[in-house]
């Protein structure tokens, strides 16, 4: 069990092998879950993406641009197992 210490002004500092058991790096948030008895779990935060983010991916990294109407072909063979 890691031990921390509680500064003055409430501060609690936690140690490189707890952020690595953790798996949370520099930068990332953590959420601390309040539990009956005075208890609490502490845990890497979960992060949302959001649609944009995900299509924002691709900006810039493609050359050809595709219509409606090519982009609905490809699927209806994609769906109607076609190579």
């Amino acid at each position: 069990m890691a031990q921390l210490t509680v500064t003055a002004r409430g501060r609690v500092t936690l140690k490189k092998e707890v952020l690595q058991h953790l798996g949370i790096r520099p930068g990332e948030k953590i959420e601390l879950d309040l539990l009956p008895d005075g208890r609490g779990m502490l845990q890497a935060a979960r992060q949302t993406r959001s649609m944009a983010d995900f299509v924002g991916l691709l900006a810039g990294r493609i050359h050809k641009v595709a219509s409606l109407e090519e982009i609905n072909a490809a699927a209806a063979q994609g769906w109607g197992g076609k190579d």
